[in-house]
Parts: C-alpha cells; sequence; structure tokens
C-alpha cells in the first residue's frame, strides 16, 4: 500500500471509529434507562471479551511487554475504558443526546493539548485552527431551538448540570485515551491492545456489576434492549478500539484528535433521527463547520519549491 494510501486507510479508521462511538454514546441513552450503570458496563467488557478471546493470544513476533507497557495498558483501560464508560453513561442518562454532543466537541483541543504536554509532538497551526473550527462549530448546536424531546431525563433539569460535568470528565477520559494510545501502538499490535484493555475493564467493573446484576430482574428487559446491547458491546469494546488503534499506527495522536469530532456529529445525528430530538438551521451549519475541521486537518499541503 503507498503512504498516500495508507494515509488515507488510517484517516477512514478514525473518522468511522469516532462515528461509532458518538453513535453509541447517543443509544446509551435508552440502555441505561433500562439497566443501571454498572451492570450495562459489566456486560458489555463481558460481551466483548467472549467476541475476542483468540486476539488475547500473545504472537509469537511479539516482545515481551516491559513494566510502561503494562502501566500504559492498565492507564488505557481504566481512562479510556472503565471511566469513559462510567461517566458517560450516567452522563447521558441526566442530559440530552445534544448536549453530550456539544461537550464533547472540546475533545480535539484537549487531545492537541496533551499530545503536546506528554508525546512532545508538534501541533501545526492548522491542527490547532482545525481543533478550534471542530469546536466552534459543534457548540452551535447549543444556540439552536430545543424541544420537548431534547430535556435531560425524567430526574429533571435540576441534574442536568451534573449530567454535564460527567460528560466533560468523560471528554478528559476520552483525550487521555488517544494520547496513550499513541504510545501503546508502537510497542502492540492494535488487536492485543484491544483485547488487554478489555480485558482489564471487565476485571474493573465485575464488583460492582456482580453486586447490580444480584439485585436486577433480567426478565424486564425488553428484546430490543438486548439487540442494542450487543451492538453497543461489540461496538466500544472490539471495533472502534481496533479502528483507533489501526489510525494511530500512521496518523499523530494530536492529528487524529481531530477526528473525534465526528463523535458529536454523531452522536447529535442519532438523537435527532433515533431519540426524537431536534436541530435547527442553525445547528446543521455547525456539522459544515465541523466536517471544514476535518478537512484542514487532512488535506495535504503543497511542499514549497
Amino acid at each position: 500500500m503507498s503512504p498516500r494510501a495508507s494515509r488515507l486507510f488510517a484517516y477512514g479508521c478514525l473518522a468511522l471509529s469516532m462515528s461509532l462511538v458518538g453513535s453509541y454514546v447517543a443509544l446509551s441513552k435508552p440502555l441505561a434507562a433500562a439497566i443501571p450503570v454498572f451492570l450495562l458496563a459489566w456486560l458489555r467488557f463481558g460481551i466483548g471479551g467472549l467476541a475476542m478471546l483468540h486476539w488475547l493470544r500473545k504472537p509469537a513476533q511479539e516482545p515481551p511487554m516491559t513494566v510502561q507497557t503494562k502501566k500504559l495498558l492498565f492507564l488505557e483501560s481504566f481512562l479510556g475504558n472503565f471511566l469513559f464508560t462510567i461517566c458517560m453513561l450516567f452522563g447521558v442518562s441526566l442530559t440530552s443526546a445534544l448536549s453530550a454532543g456539544v461537550i464533547m466537541a472540546s475533545i480535539p483541543a484537549v487531545v492537541a493539548l496533551l499530545s503536546w504536554a506528554f508525546l512532545r509532538e508538534r501541533i501545526a497551526p492548522r491542527i490547532w485552527l482545525a481543533a478550534a473550527c471542530a469546536g466552534l462549530g459543534i457548540a452551535l448546536l447549543a444556540w439552536g431551538p430545543t424541544q420537548a424531546a431534547d430535556r435531560p431525563s425524567a430526574r429533571g433539569p435540576a441534574m442536568a448540570w451534573l449530567g454535564n460535568l460527567l460528560v466533560f470528565a468523560a471528554v478528559l477520559c476520552e483525550a487521555s485515551y488517544a494520547v496513550i494510545g499513541k504510545k501503546l501502538t508502537g510497542a502492540l499490535s492494535p488487536k492485543r491492545i484491544t483485547s488487554l484493555i478489555n480485558l482489564w475493564g471487565f476485571a474493573l467493573a465485575t464488583p460492582f456489576g456482580a453486586y447490580a446484576a444480584w439485585r436486577f430482574d433480567f426478565g424486564d428487559v425488553q428484546s430490543g434492549i438486548w439487540a442494542l446491547l450487543m451492538f453497543y458491546s461489540l461496538a466500544a469494546s472490539i471495533w472502534t478500539v481496533w479502528l483507533w488503534m489501526t489510525g494511530l499506527k500512521v496518523v499523530p495522536a494530536a492529528q487524529g484528535g481531530v477526528f473525534t469530532v465526528m463523535l458529536p456529529v454523531s452522536a447529535a445525528l442519532v438523537g435527532v433521527f433515533g431519540l426524537g430530538e431536534r436541530l435547527g438551521w442553525l445547528q446543521l451549519v455547525a456539522f459544515a463547520a465541523a466536517l471544514a475541521g476535518v478537512l484542514l486537518a487532512t488535506v495535504p499541503v503543497r511542499a514549497r519549491l
């Protein structure tokens, strides 16, 4: 595969990964309403783990993991898997999918800042501009008119601030996940990273999930919720992680972080077409601004003669 084709493939993996994340962030709202959050997280890691048991096997050519790699794997799972899942599920249950999308628009800027601070990556002006364009575009979502379907939850607007705060905590977790993942791709394959961090996530969620399962009546869950749970588990535990790690093997973390703009775009679209939330014309313009940010970050610049 030529360098150009390889980079385009990596861009596609990153964009698809974040689009899937955005879709399951929005769809987790009905899931969290039907299944307790800690039980939902436990089931997600368990279903995902069963689907990729064969990925846990260590390849013959893989060198032994260093202590630093093991620490990074734990942090990747604790921050980007376990804490992100808990904060996101609780947050989305207290606010709307559109509000979550607006807050998650800050992910590209946070990823770029962490990449500069911890990876010493040079942040080109166009990457900063792309991140700003993405964040500003999605922030326009907050200006559009809201409908009854956009109201936070049955718990009332008084809890919306807590939901928004938890979603922002998920933003910090997701940004850390992107940066740590870039370092891990230099030591392990995407499949191994995906399976190992999911295993850690299952271990971390087991005490809370087992307790919640003991008190939960599984017979009350409708078949549609089980189907949604299966999609959520496979997308969150396998597809999105593998796609993201595959893309990061080619693209710098700061540039890859701009693709996280697809997360709020996808979440808002699912909120509109799947959950009955509405967007005004001003909010639709925000999608164009967000996609302009992605193009700004990915279209190659001609070298000067």
